[in-house]
């Protein structure tokens, strides 16, 4: 299920790190500074998360933070704190929270993310994959283009997907059929062609521009 997030942040290095983690997880984010935290929180009401930069006096930033979400209802708060300000940080207790260390990796920060939202789900990060606008969620069959979700059927999916998860790599129509279909169908090689074009179709003329045709050869996804 995707879920919502906001991002509250005043350094631009946690600005653009987890740009890029948000960006390949099933979320939809609306991001600010601090100034702005009460704001966003109003102008984006039902959000499952809050990832919150902690500076200065981490104690009473977190309090702040914990305070608000109270009031809004079940949200959980990810931390982002300091290694200096680790001696005098609690977590809060009265909302589902965890926290990482300025400076984590982005496999940390998104394992955690997910645990808050999606706590005893066995997807990983391995099973999201981000191309430009779009984000394909191998876990469960979803695919999302500028956060929309886009709606394939079975066939259509489990095509993208294959070339989408084998970049640059040329596959002929029949290769499809077996790797994809999984047998050789009846409708004939040709029914590929078909299914290339409903999923241009879908994906958009920017998105549309990585499935290539390899005249007299077959398909592929270029990076």
């Amino acid at each position: 299920m995707r879920k919502s997030v906001i991002f509250v942040a005043d350094s631009l290095d946690n600005a653009h790190k987890f740009q890029q983690v948000l960006s390949g997880l099933d979320v939809d984010v609306a991001a600010g500074s601090s100034a702005q935290f009460k704001k966003l929180l109003s102008q984006h009401p039902g959000y499952d998360l809050v990832i919150y930069e902690a500076r200065g006096e981490a104690l009473g930033c977190v309090a702040q933070a914990e305070s608000l979400l109270l009031e809004d209802g079940s949200a959980a708060l990810l931390v982002i704190v300091g290694e200096d300000q680790l001696g005098e940080f609690r977590l809060p207790v009265q909302v589902k929270s965890d926290f990482v260390v300025h400076g984590a990796s982005s496999d940390e920060c998104a394992a955690r993310i997910r645990q808050l939202l999606w706590p005893g789900n066995e997807s990983s990060a391995s099973d999201f994959i981000a191309v430009d606008s779009m984000t394909i969620n191998l876990a469960t069959y979803q695919v999302n283009v500028a956060g929309e979700p886009l709606d394939l059927t079975y066939l259509e999916y489990a095509l993208l997907a294959f070339l989408v998860t084998h970049p640059g790599r040329t596959y002929s129509r029949d290769a499809l059929l077996r790797r994809v279909w999984g047998f050789d169908y009846y409708g004939g090689s040709r029914t590929v062609d078909v299914h290339v074009r409903r999923v241009r179709a879908k994906l958009g003329p920017d998105l549309s521009q990585h499935l290539e045709t390899v005249r007299g050869v077959g398909y592929l996804w270029s990076a």
